[in-house]
Order: structure tokens, then C-alpha cells, then sequence
């Protein structure tokens, strides 16, 4: 007996079901699409700026990398199953958020120099911040810095405060007291490659990350930054002061960060000039407790810091 022939319209259910299952699922298991890259002039030179913008925000947030990783690691990481991206967290907040490549990291190039020095990467900061709002109206960000990143955005603040609305120093890993000396500058680049043990060393507490987490940054800062940037003239941070920070500020601590003593912490925290301050110690945190389990709690404070004033 011939079997009775099923319309196009009879599978139709099927297939709706399939495709209303998919919009479901595909969320979860699909990589967020990449950030917008954006190409910044400077004196010469182009920087790479990364962006996540919403429509009509609350606030705009400009991000800093360390001394090691560049942008993207550093602030937009993706871990499939969990949220660890700084800048779609700050998205799900209602904040723009815009990450930039210093010189030699990520998708900016070095210069004909070879070198990065704390004055280049500020310059490169402030000319950045200038572009922002000159060419997409974005005026008087937050600018938030992480370890390496929080000295040169203090220069920034210190040169130039009518840039930015706040101030948010991350990892901050000197003591205004006794800077720890830099070791002996060579006389070229060493331009020496990078190492998984380099790219995990920042996590030294295992109770607040998982190995998942640990080896999805490693891969991510290794693919973005093979080699090892070489910094200059350590000499030019002695410009910093925090007697000269008028900016309303965020001192953000990780609670086990070593490089961050709560004295020395102290030491920043009275002496900035603003009376405007916060001082908030992330409990459990390490250095890097903006990708650790301490996420959502360094979101909040950020996002708690920013709304107070209507920055």
C-alpha cells in the first residue's frame, strides 16, 4: 500500500519548532561577536581602539591595560558558558565601554622607537580621549586603568582632568612612599616572547578561578600578544602625584593582591586631592579580580561608583 504523501505544510510545525529552538540555544552557545575596532591618530602613529557601545548611555568607560596584556584579554574575554568580558558587562549595565591598545599591544603597532615609556602611553591616552570627542561626541568619559594602566591614567588625570568625569585605579602596584626600582633597562628592545606560565601569573588565588577560565585568558592574551612589550624610562613616573588628582576617584583592591599592600593603598587613598573618593576592597579578589569569580562584584562597584554622581 503506498504510504500516504505529507504536504510542505504538514512539516511546517516541525521546522518552526526547530528554528524557535535555535534562537534559544544560539545565544548560549555562540561566541559574542568581536568589538569594533577603531583606528585612532597619534602624532604619526595609529591605535587601535576597541568598542562595545549601547544606545543612549548612562555613561561612557575607557579602559587601560596593564603592563603585560593588551586590550581584549585584559577586558573582553570570552569563556563559553560564562561572563567574564568587562565591556559586556559594562554594556549590560547601560555603559559604553572602549578598551585601548597602547603602543606594541594587541592590534597597535610599536613605534620606530621599539619602546613604550609612561609619557608615550599618557599622550596616546589623552590624544584618545580627544578623538572621542572630537569624532564621536563622547565627552568627558570615565577612564578606568588597571595595575600598569591605573599609573598612566593617573598622569592622564593629573595633565588633564577636564578629559574625564572619574578616575578608576585598579591594581594600583606602587606606593607613593617607596616605588619599587624597575629593573635595569637594556640598551635595545629585547622584544623576548611571551609564555603561558607569564599569562597565568596573575592568578594566584585558585579558590576564586576555575582552570576553564585560566586557560580560555592564556590562550586569548597569547594569541593577542606573543611578544613581550618593552617599557622605557621608568624615571617619568615620578610625575605622579595624588595630591594633584582633583578628579573624583575609585580606588579598587583586590583583597589578595599582592601587589597592592592596604598601607600602601592608604597612602594613595588620603593624600588625592578630591575629596570626592572611594576606597573598596573586593573581598577574596586577587589581582586580576576584574576575570576571577569576583567579576560581578567589580562590575558593581564600578557601576555603583559611576551612578552616584550621574557621571
Amino acid at each position: 500500500m503506498r504510504q500516504p504523501v505529507r504536504s510542505r505544510s504538514a512539516r511546517l510545525p516541525a521546522a518552526f519548532s526547530l528554528f524557535v529552538l535555535f534562537l534559544f540555544i544560539a545565544p548560549a552557545t555562540l561566541a559574542a561577536p568581536r568589538p569594533q575596532q577603531l583606528a585612532v591618530p597619534a602624532e604619526g602613529h595609529t591605535l587601535a581602539l576597541w568598542a562595545r557601545e549601547v544606545s543612549r548611555p548612562k555613561a561612557t568607560i575607557v579602559l587601560i591595560h596593564g603592563r603585560t596584556w593588551s586590550a581584549l584579554p585584559d577586558f573582553d574575554l570570552q569563556v563559553p558558558g560564562e561572563q567574564r568580558s568587562v565591556m559586556q558587562s559594562l554594556n549590560a549595565r547601560g555603559f559604553s565601554a572602549f578598551a585601548l591598545d597602547l603602543r606594541g599591544y594587541g592590534k597597535t603597532p610599536r613605534d620606530a622607537t621599539g619602546w613604550l615609556t609612561p609619557d608615550r602611553a599618557a599622550r596616546d591616552v589623552i590624544l584618545t580621549l580627544e578623538w572621542l570627542a572630537q569624532t564621536r561626541k563622547v565627552e568627558r568619559p570615565v577612564l578606568l586603568g588597571w595595575s600598569m594602566g591605573s599609573l598612566v591614567s593617573q598622569l592622564v588625570a593629573q595633565r588633564r582632568p577636564e578629559l574625564i568625569s572619574a578616575l578608576i585605579l585598579y591594581g594600583y602596584p606602587r606606593d607613593p612612599d617607596d616605588p619599587a626600582p624597575w629593573q635595569t633597562v637594556p640598551a635595545e628592545p629585547a622584544r623576548a616572547a611571551n609564555t603561558k606560565e607569564a599569562a597565568a601569573s596573575d592568578f594566584i588565588s585558585p579558590d576564586v578561578i576555575s582552570q576553564k577560565v585560566i586557560d580560555a585568558y592564556v590562550a586569548a592574551a597569547l594569541l593577542a600578544d606573543p611578544v613581550r612589550v618593552d617599557w622605557n624610562k621608568p624615571e617619568e613616573l615620578r610625575e605622579l602625584d595624588p595630591s594633584k588628582i582633583v578628579t573624583p576617584t575609585l580606588l579598587l583592591q583586590g583583597e589578595r593582591d599582592p601587589l597592592t599592600p592596604s598601607d600602601a593603598q592608604a597612602r594613595l587613598f588620603t593624600r588625592l586631592r578630591t575629596a570626592d573618593r572611594q576606597w573598596i576592597v573586593l573581598p577574596g579578589g586577587g589581582h586580576a579580580a576584574l576575570i576571577e569569580d569576583t567579576h560581578p562584584a567589580f562590575i558593581a562597584a564600578i557601576a555603583s561608583f559611576v551612578h552616584r554622581s550621574g557621571r
